[in-house]
C-alpha cells in the first residue's frame, strides 16, 4: 500500500460474512481517489464493535476514514426484491424503545442518488440492527415501527467508527430475503447469488460518493491488492492501493 495525503482519507467498507467480504474483494475499484479497505468483523454487533473499534487505530495517520457499513441484510417492506439496495437515512437498534436514540446516517440521500445513477433499485429509510436473526412475527413488528431492512451488524458498527474520532459513517446494505422471499426456504440460494452479484456490483457507487465527499477526481487504476494481517480472520484488513 502506498502511502495517502492526509487531504484522501480512505474508505472503509465493515461487512460480517466472509462470503460479504468475498464480495466486495471482487469489485472493480478503478477510480478510487483513495485507499479502500475492508474489514470483516465476523457476524453480531458484539464483534462488530471490537473488530471496528480495532480498525480505527489500525488506521494511524489515516484519521477520518470514512465508515461505509455494508453486507446483506433483510428487507421488511413488502415487494422489495432480492438485490434491491437499502440505503440508511438513520440506524437504530432493534431492541430499543422508540425514543431511543439512532445514528443519524446524513449521506443518505448522496449514497441513493449514486447508486441510482448506477442503475440499482435503491430504497432510502430506517434501518434496525438487532443483535440475532430475525423472523416472522418480529419482522413485521420493525416494519410497523418505520423500519425498512434489519441487520445485525450496522449500528454497532457506526457507533464505534463514530466513537473513534470525527468522520463520515454510512450505511448500505443489500437486500437478501424479503417477506416474501425469507432465508431457509427453497428460493435461498438463488436469492442469496443474487444478492451477492449486487453487493460485489455497487462498490464502484460507493467509490464515486466517497470521491465526492472531497472531490477529487478519479486515480489511475491500482495494483492488485495487497493484505494487511490474515486474510481468513475477522477483524482483519485488506487494502487496494
Amino acid at each position: 500500500m502506498t502511502a495517502s495525503s492526509p487531504s484522501r482519507p480512505p474508505l472503509l467498507l465493515v461487512c460480517a460474512l466472509g462470503i460479504e467480504r468475498r464480495a466486495l474483494r471482487g469489485a472493480d475499484l478503478r477510480g478510487a481517489a483513495a485507499p479502500v479497505a475492508v474489514l470483516r468483523t465476523g457476524m453480531g454487533p458484539r464483534a462488530a464493535e471490537a473488530a471496528v473499534r480495532a480498525a480505527m487505530g489500525a488506521f494511524g495517520g489515516h484519521g477520518g476514514a470514512a465508515v461505509l457499513a455494508t453486507g446483506f441484510c433483510a428487507g421488511l417492506v413488502p415487494g422489495m426484491r432480492p438485490g434491491d439496495v437499502v440505503v440508511a437515512s438513520e440506524v437504530r437498534e432493534a431492541g430499543g424503545a422508540d425514543g431511543d436514540a439512532a445514528v443519524a446516517c446524513p449521506e443518505s440521500e448522496r449514497l441513493s442518488s449514486a447508486l441510482r445513477d448506477h442503475g440499482f433499485s435503491v430504497h432510502t429509510g430506517p434501518m434496525a440492527s438487532a443483535d440475532h436473526v430475525v423472523r416472522g412475527r418480529e419482522r413485521a413488528e420493525l416494519y410497523s415501527r418505520g423500519a425498512i431492512a434489519v441487520d445485525m451488524e450496522s449500528s454497532a458498527t457506526l457507533r464505534a467508527a463514530l466513537a473513534a474520532g470525527d468522520r463520515t459513517a454510512a450505511a448500505v446494505r443489500v437486500v437478501v430475503d424479503t417477506p416474501e422471499y425469507e432465508l431457509l426456504r427453497p428460493g435461498t440460494l438463488r436469492t442469496g447469488v443474487t444478492a451477492f452479484r449486487t453487493l460485489r456490483s455497487v462498490v464502484p457507487a460507493f467509490i464515486d460518493w466517497h470521491r465526492s465527499l472531497a472531490g477529487t477526481a478519479p486515480a489511475p487504476t491500482q495494483a492488485s491488492p495487497s493484505l494487511v494481517a490474515r486474510p481468513r480472520a475477522a477483524g482483519a484488513l485488506l487494502f487496494w492501493r
